[in-house]
């Protein structure tokens, strides 16, 4: 059998079964209508006009992995096995292109996973693990600054809009997104000023300010996105926040990698080294406040219905009432429509020009929907 079928196939394997999903087991607690619960937004079979789209983005960007991983990887077998990893993905979005229905469902969550199924199946697990590294590192270095500018404002809500401000701002350093390209070697203060002006495309800050005036959240499951300036400038101070206010914390992060999404094992290593600036946190992660979990997902995406068995249950017994979505994959290809049955922060900064006129807005709107629970019928 040639490779490239061998690869396909096994591409195509991966996404066909359903064995792993908890589908409707366990989830009324997370998802209003479970039964009815569609993840993805944009349905690629029915819409022609998206599906060529991201077909042509999704081929264009092999060029970028296989840059990435030239540039990265001194192992003397690297450059045949990045001509592998592109050949298979190509020849995986030209089978998809001939027969639409290839995997019997087509969206954006599944061209993304099959990415980084043909990485994986050259051995490229973790592209950007030195980057996420460093860039880890580098924002632990401002993370006390940051703080202390947040502490200065004068009032809870100026320091939960710049809160707000910061997670979209960190929400920018995506290096699946080529429209950021240009930011990712600046810092948080940069992508400030790039961010949309508010009214924001979706604008429901001020419905949270005064949630917040309301309530104080039980514990709250935050569904984290990118590595560096992201999850420490911005998830990290927000949290911090919530903390303060009483609400415990688990943050839910990739079990594999995928581009620069920090995984749960490189969030614990961030959260010890945060906890050594911020005393708050460092309380916390001892009374057991905040923790950290797997999500259980393997790609940049969510689909509740396979998050895994531990953290479902973990989410009952600990009483979540508030899921925040943060980042594209997570709030924007998946969950946009999702109805949970708790409160919910969907937030996003839409760093795609096409996506954003779709969605009737200029590039880097923003998305900040916060939707309370919706009693049961």
């Amino acid at each position: 059998m040639k490779i490239l079928s061998w690869c396909f196939l096994r591409v195509a394997g991966l996404f066909s079964s359903g064995s792993c999903r908890m589908d409707h087991f366990g989830l009324s607690h997370i998802l209003l209508e479970p039964d009815k619960y569609n993840p993805d937004t944009l349905d690629l079979l029915v819409d022609e006009e998206a599906r060529e789209y991201w077909l042509n983005t999704c081929e264009k960007l092999t060029e970028k992995y296989v840059n990435f991983a030239l540039l990265n990887n001194e192992d003397p077998t690297v450059e045949i096995r990045a001509l592998k990893f592109k050949t298979c993905y190509i020849e995986a979005l030209k089978e998809i292109r001939i027969n639409p229905l290839a995997h019997g469902q087509l969206t954006i969550r599944l061209l993304l996973d099959i990415n980084e199924t043909c990485l994986r199946s050259q051995g490229f697990f973790d592209l950007w693990k030195q980057q996420k590294k460093c860039e880890n590192e580098g924002a632990l270095a401002t993370f006390g600054a940051r703080l202390a500018e947040i502490d200065a404002l004068p009032d809870d809500r100026q320091r939960w809009i710049e809160l707000t401000r910061g997670v979209l701002a960190g929400n920018m350093f995506d290096w699946g997104a080529q429209a950021v390209t240009s930011i990712l070697d600046s810092g948080l203060y940069e992508a400030l000023e790039k961010i949309q002006k508010r009214p924001w495309l979706y604008d429901g800050l001020d419905k949270w300010l005064d949630k917040l005036e309301k309530t104080v959240h039980h514990c709250a499951a935050v569904f984290v996105d990118n590595s560096g300036v992201d999850i420490v400038l911005g998830i990290l101070p927000f949290v911090r926040a919530l903390l303060l206010r009483g609400t415990g914390v688990i943050l839910c992060a990739n079990e594999w990698p995928a581009l620069n999404d920090v995984t749960n094992v490189e969030l614990e290593e961030v959260l010890q080294g945060a906890s050594l600036i911020c005393p708050v946190l460092a309380a916390a992660l001892s009374t057991g406040d905040l923790v950290v979990r797997s999500s259980g997902q393997r790609g940049p995406c969510l689909d509740l219905r396979t998050i895994s068995l531990g953290l479902c249950t973990e989410m009952k017994v600990r009483g979540v009432d508030l899921i925040i979505l943060e980042g594209m994959g997570r709030a924007l290809h998946t969950n946009l429509n999702a109805r949970l049955a708790v409160d919910s922060l969907k937030i996003a900064v839409v760093k795609n020009t096409w996506l954003a006129q779709r969605l009737g807005g200029p590039l880097f709107s923003v998305i900040f929907i916060y939707e309370e629970k919706t009693a049961k019928t």
